[in-house]
């Protein structure tokens, strides 16, 4: 227990009306209500949940970053998301729905967040391991006030061979205006910037924060201006809600410089309420695109890239499509994934982290804490999304609770 609460490692998870959250999560009221259906028997339930993270052990022979690390799959580790806080200024229904993430919900306290100094720690022993690419993520990142002072730190960072990072951020863009010309001074690199629709009702309707969409596309220009580019765009496409949007998003960003990325609903977490029937698989967007706009398939950046390339036939530009419900990259995906307070997960459907923050604040040495790394990223077998698409359904159990976007990033 820490301050009258459950630690925030697991402890009791309530099914309401609502959606599934911890106990700790709901207001006092919801508390009474459950606690007085408990003494009833009634049919609500609690679910009980294991711990969902494990604090590394450091045993034997520590081993040495060597610049190359692989999984029991020999995908290299490559990739580092840190997510920066658990608050979003958006309640979009995919990934923070208002029925869940309400006024009352209990995001984390300060205290339990990495400091900026302990993120650039951990960052610095995650490249020695031969992470080239760290993209920042929230929920919201550019509402963890000072962050421009964290982005300097890590892009002082180098990799073995001495090169700077690729050092990017993803965001919603409601602060992008204001905030582009300070990120890219700190060292920033690009921006992704997400974006469901352009009609200003939909897209107000989408973020469930009466959000304009005039004030994302200032965003947009303003970070093309100051150099933070080429700017990506992510368009989560959701059939019957915003797929009339995948032709005006194209004809939009058409010759603009960005790169517009169509992104199936994923069923990411378990309380965006994700349905199959939802999903508008990449090839049909593909084909609703060239309908009006000839494309060309296009040869992918790296082998880890999570999008499918799309040039425009008449050279203005490209497309990409994220196939990760009909298309899985699990064979190719070399990121791992840091959460706000310090957990590692090694993948964007895991139901369980690796507490790195206890190893952090109780001592350990780099030594200890890049061998606990080693050590879990050489176990890692997780490809949820390729199991998912085999069928097998031991990979997407109903009961299994998988850890949500908003708390470890997209």
């Amino acid at each position: 227990m820490q301050n009258g609460k459950p630690a925030l490692t697991g402890g009791l998870f309530v099914c309401l009306n609502s959606g599934i959250r911890p106990m700790w999560a709901v207001g006092p009221s919801a508390k009474m209500e459950v606690c007085t259906h408990l003494k009833q028997s009634m049919s609500r339930r609690i679910i009980p949940v294991a711990d969902v993270s494990a604090v590394p052990v450091i045993s034997g022979p520590l081993q040495t970053p060597g610049g190359v690390l692989r999984d029991t799959l020999s995908r290299p580790l490559r990739d580092l998301r840190i997510s920066v806080t658990d608050r979003c200024n958006f309640r979009c229904v995919y990934c923070m729905p208002r029925a869940v993430f309400d006024k009352d919900y209990a995001f984390l306290p300060h205290s339990a967040l990495l400091s900026f100094e302990e993120i650039e720690r951990l960052a610095g022993l995650f490249v020695a391991h031969g992470v080239e690419k760290i993209r920042l993520t929230g929920g919201e990142p550019l509402l963890r006030k000072n962050l421009e002072f964290l982005i300097e730190r890590l892009a002082q960072l180098r990799t073995p061979e001495g090169r700077p990072l690729d050092l990017t951020l993803t965001t919603n863009g409601s602060l992008l205006a204001r905030k582009a010309r300070s990120l890219k001074d700190a060292g920033l690199t690009r921006v992704t910037v997400s974006l469901d629709a352009l009609d200003d009702s939909l897209f107000r309707h989408m973020n469930d924060a009466d959000f304009a969409v005039s004030d994302v596309l200032e965003g947009i220009a303003t970070a093309q201006a100051v150099g933070l580019a080429p700017v990506k765009v992510n368009m989560v496409v959701k059939r019957g809600t915003n797929d009339t949007e995948i032709v005006p998003m194209a004809r939009h960003f058409k010759g603009s410089g960005c790169v517009l990325r169509f992104i199936e609903y994923m069923d990411v977490g378990t309380s965006n309420g994700w349905n199959m029937a939802e999903v508008l698989p990449s090839a049909e967007v593909v084909e609703r695109i060239a309908e009006h706009f000839p494309l060309a398939p296009l040869e992918a950046h790296s082998a880890a890239e999570t999008a499918q390339r799309w040039g425009y036939t008449d050279g203005s530009g490209e497309i990409g499509v994220i196939s990760s419900v009909t298309r899985a990259f699990c064979g190719t995906c070399t990121r791992a994934r840091l959460s706000t307070e310090g957990k590692l997960y090694l993948c964007l459907f895991a139901s369980a982290g690796h507490d790195l923050r206890a190893l952090v604040r109780n001592g350990s040495s780099d030594a200890g804490i890049a061998s606990a790394v080693a050590h879990i990223w050489q176990g890692r077998g997780d490809r949820y999304s390729q199991l998912r698409g085999s069928g097998d359904a031991a990979s997407h159990a109903p009961d299994e609770r998988r850890v949500e976007m908003s708390y470890i990033g997209g």
